[in-house]
């Protein structure tokens, strides 16, 4: 096997690009309005990687406990307040609290075991592997809840009557909302199962792959890559489960009614 890592130049980055205008003019020729977008995209998606490259150097440099918590603190505010962004209906102030909380809860808690008792870093804080693969957990949090959220604020909009009529024979707000909640905890769920079942034969994760071009033995990658996919299913099944174990409720009055 070669270890021999390929340094990739800007000159051949640069002609990447060309999948960029690939796009472009297919969007074109079908008549959609979304070449400003693809545009912008790629232009922010260039930026803060590069930016966040520079960061990184500085970080892996001058590796300590305060600086690795700030990078984390500043992922998962951007991962809220996206989370919040995603979802298309109005939600209150306390529905975006829970949201804040289950995202933090439960990435912050995924990830810390997951580098500390099942990969054993030392120091705990390294920041070489605290904030990539912290990075995935919480990328795939907010995903989950993002979903979720939309699930649970359509639903009980879309089912209004049939939960007014349930709670008036009777029934509690969980029970009323048991179904809607188990579908978007389901929905938020199911990317990352989806994802699991065609791992490895449809397609390499970019973890592994990444690895594997790096120079790490395919067997290495793996064992990291099954890890990870645990992590991250822990990591989105906990925060979802928070979410809308919590969420449903932000909906009724203190006297179970249907606000």
């Amino acid at each position: 096997m070669n270890n021999t890592v390929m340094n990739l130049s800007i000159l051949r980055l640069s002609i990447a690009y060309v999948f960029v205008f690939i796009m472009l003019i297919i969007f074109k020729a079908r008549g959609i309005k979304r070449e400003r977008q693809i545009i912008i995209a790629s232009t922010r998606m260039t930026i803060q990687l590069i930016i966040m490259g520079y960061i990184l150097m500085f970080v892996f440099n001058n590796s300590s406990w305060w600086l690795t918590s700030i990078m984390i603190v500043v992922m998962i505010s951007f991962a809220i307040y996206n989370s919040i962004k995603r979802v298309k209906y109005n939600m209150s102030y306390e529905l975006k609290k829970i949201i804040a909380f289950a995202m933090t809860f439960g990435a912050l808690l995924t990830a810390t075991f997951f580098i500390i008792i099942i990969l054993g870093v030392q120091p705990w804080f390294n920041p070489q592997y605290f904030i990539p693969i912290s990075g995935m957990i919480i990328g795939n949090s907010m995903t989950g809840i993002a979903l979720g959220a939309n699930k649970l604020c359509s639903s009980i909009e879309e089912k209004r009557i049939e939960i007014e009529n349930s709670l008036m024979l009777g029934a509690s707000p969980a029970a009323a909302t048991k179904e809607i909640v188990n579908n978007s905890f389901d929905t938020a769920i199911l990317p990352t199962m989806n994802n699991m079942l065609t791992m490895g034969i449809v397609s390499l994760p970019g973890m592994m792959t990444g690895q594997i071009l790096s120079g790490t033995f395919p067997i290495t990658a793996i064992k990291y890559q099954i890890g990870i996919m645990l992590a991250i299913l822990g990591s989105t099944a906990v925060s979802t489960v928070i979410f809308v174990s919590l969420g449903y409720r932000t909906f009724f009055t203190k006297d179970h009614k249907l606000k």
